[in-house]
C-alpha cells in the first residue's frame, strides 16, 4: 500500500493495484488469507491468529522469521481485517523524529475517534534502544497496536519492556510443497503472474523451491530471472543454474544464525558424527565465515571435548590453523576440514575441562589459604628458619610421597578435580 506516513491512511485494500512492472514477488503478494501459503501453526483453524484475522486483534505482535516467510503480508492481512488506520513504517529509512511524529498523530487519532492505530514496523531490530523505547508509552496507553517484523532473534534485538507488551510469534521457513504451490500460481496466473509464458514443469519448480531455502521471495525472483533468460525456451535445470549463478546462504556473522551453525558444528564433533561436522563446517565456509574464527573454535573443541583422550588433536588443530594462514582460500580450507573430521573421529574426554571448572569454582568460593610450608621454597636462611620447605619429600627419591604428601591447602585436603574418563 502507498499511504502518507502521517495521514489518515486506511487499512490496505485487497484490490489495491500493483504496477505491472513491479517484481514478480511483489505482484504475487497474497491479497487475501485464502492466498496466504504456510504458517498454518499461526493462521490455521483454532490457531493463535484465527480471531485476529477476523478483526479481533487486541495485542501487539512481534513477527520473527527468516526472509520471505510472509511477515509483511501477514501484517497487511491483520490490518485489513482490523479496519484500523494503518501506518507502515520502516526502520531502515526512519529515525526518532519520524517515530515521535507518528506517535503524536496516533495519539491525536485516538482522542478524536477512540480507535487505536495499527503501526507496522518492518525490520524493527534495526532501531536502537532509545528508538524502541519511544513506542512504549503509546503501546501502554493503547494509542497504537504495534506489529513489528524482524529476521533477528527478538531476545537479543528487541528491548525487554517492548517484548513484555507484545506477543512474539515465530514464522518458519516455507517447505518445498508450499514453495511449489506459490511458484505454480505465479507461473499460471494471467493477471499478476507469468500467465503460462514460462515453460517450466513441476520438477523445475521443485528445483527452484530447494534452491530458495524456504524463502518465497527468493523463489519467485529465481523463477522470474529464469523466465527472462528462457524467452521461448523450456526452462530446464541448466537454465535454472545459470539464473541462480551462486546460491546465497542465509547467514549473519554476528547474528543468531552464526551461533546456531557453530553450535551445530561443535555438537556434531562432540557426538563423533564426522559427516555432520564436515557439513556444518562447509556450510559456514560457504557462507563467508571468518576462517580464523573457525580455526580458533576447532582448537577449543580439541581442548574441551577431546582433551587427554587424544593429545594429538590439539596439535592437529594448531597445524590446521597455521596451514590455512600459509595457504589461504581455498586450499587452506581443506586443512580446517581435515581437523574437523579428525576431532569428530577422535576419542572424547572432557575430564580436564570439568576439572578446570571445579578448580576455578573453588578458587572463587573458598578462602585463599596460604601455601603450605612444606611446598614453599626455602631460598634464604631466614625462610628456612621459618620452616619453609620443612617436611617436603622429593618424589623421585621417595615414590611414596605421591600418595602420602598433601599438596592442596588444608581446607581442600583430599579434594579431587580430575577424574580420568
Amino acid at each position: 500500500m502507498s499511504a502518507d506516513l502521517f495521514g489518515e491512511a486506511d487499512a490496505p485494500r485487497a484490490d489495491e493495484p500493483v504496477p505491472k512492472d513491479a517484481p514478480l514477488a511483489e505482484r504475487m503478494r497474497p491479497r487475501t488469507l485464502a492466498e496466504y501459503v504456510g504458517q498454518q501453526h499461526l493462521v490455521g483453524a483454532g490457531r493463535v491468529l484465527e480471531h485476529a484475522l477476523k478483526g479481533e486483534l487486541g495485542a501487539s505482535l512481534i513477527l520473527w522469521g527468516p526472509p520471505g516467510t510472509g511477515k509483511t503480508t501477514l501484517a497487511r492481512l491483520l490490518a485489513q481485517a482490523s479496519k484500523r488506520r494503518f501506518v507502515p513504517f520502516s526502520a531502515v529509512t526512519s529515525g526518532i523524529k519520524e517515530i515521535k511524529e507518528v506517535m503524536a498523530e496516533a495519539a491525536s487519532t485516538r482522542r478524536r475517534t477512540g480507535a487505536s492505530t495499527l503501526l507496522f514496523v518492518d525490520e524493527i531490530h534495526r532501531f536502537n534502544k532509545a528508538q524502541q523505547d519511544a513506542f512504549l508509552p503509546h503501546v501502554e496507553r493503547g494509542d497504537i497496536v504495534l506489529i513489528g517484523a524482524t529476521t533477528e532473534n527478538p531476545s537479543f534485538e528487541v528491548v525487554g519492556p517492548l517484548l513484555s507488551r507484545a506477543r512474539t510469534l515465530v514464522l518458519q521457513p516455507l517447505g518445498e510443497p508450499e514453495l511449489v504451490a506459490i511458484l505454480r500460481r505465479a507461473r499460471d496466473d494471467e493477471e499478476r503472474g507469468l500467465g503460462g509464458k514460462a515453460r517450466i514443469d513441476d520438477d523445475g519448480l521443485a528445483w527452484i523451491a530447494r534452491a530458495a531455502d524456504g524463502d518465497a521471495r527468493r523463489a519467485l525472483n529465481l523463477l522470474e530471472a529464469a523466465a527472462s533468460l528462457a524467452s521461448e525456451r523450456t526452462i530446464d535445470i541448466a537454465l535454472l543454474q545459470e539464473a541462480l549463478q551462486k546460491k546465497t546462504l542465509l547467514y549473519d556473522k554476528s547474528g543468531e544464525e552464526h551461533y546456531n551453525l557453530i553450535s551445530a558444528l561443535h555438537k556434531s564433533v562432540r557426538n563423533s558424527d564426522d559427516d555432520a561436522a564436515l557439513y556444518w563446517l562447509v556450510r559456514m565456509l560457504e557462507s563467508g565465515e571468518d576462517r580464523g574464527y573457525l580455526a580458533r573454535r576447532l582448537i577449543r573443541m580439541a581442548l574441551e571435548d577431546i582433551g587427554l583422550a587424544d593429545v594429538n588433536a590439539l596439535r592437529v588443530c594448531l597445524d590446521a590453523a597455521e596451514t590455512y594462514e600459509r595457504l589461504g582460500t581455498p586450499e587452506g580450507e581443506l586443512a580446517l576440514a581435515q581437523a574437523a573430521v579428525y576431532l569428530a573421529r577422535a576419542p572424547k574426554s572432557n575430564a580436564v575441562y570439568v576439572a578446570y571448572g571445579q578448580a576455578r569454582a573453588d578458587v572463587a568460593q573458598t578462602s585463599n589459604e596460604p601455601v603450605p610450608l612444606h611446598l614453599r621454597n626455602a631460598s634464604t636462611s631466614l625462610m628456612k628458619g621459618l620452616g619453609y620447605g620443612q617436611g617436603y619429600r622429593y618424589a623421585h627419591d621417595d615414590p611414596a610421597a605421591r600418595a602420602e604428601m598433601d599438596c592442596l591447602p588444608p581446607g581442600l585436603a583430599g579434594r579431587r578435580y580430575f577424574e580420568p574418563g
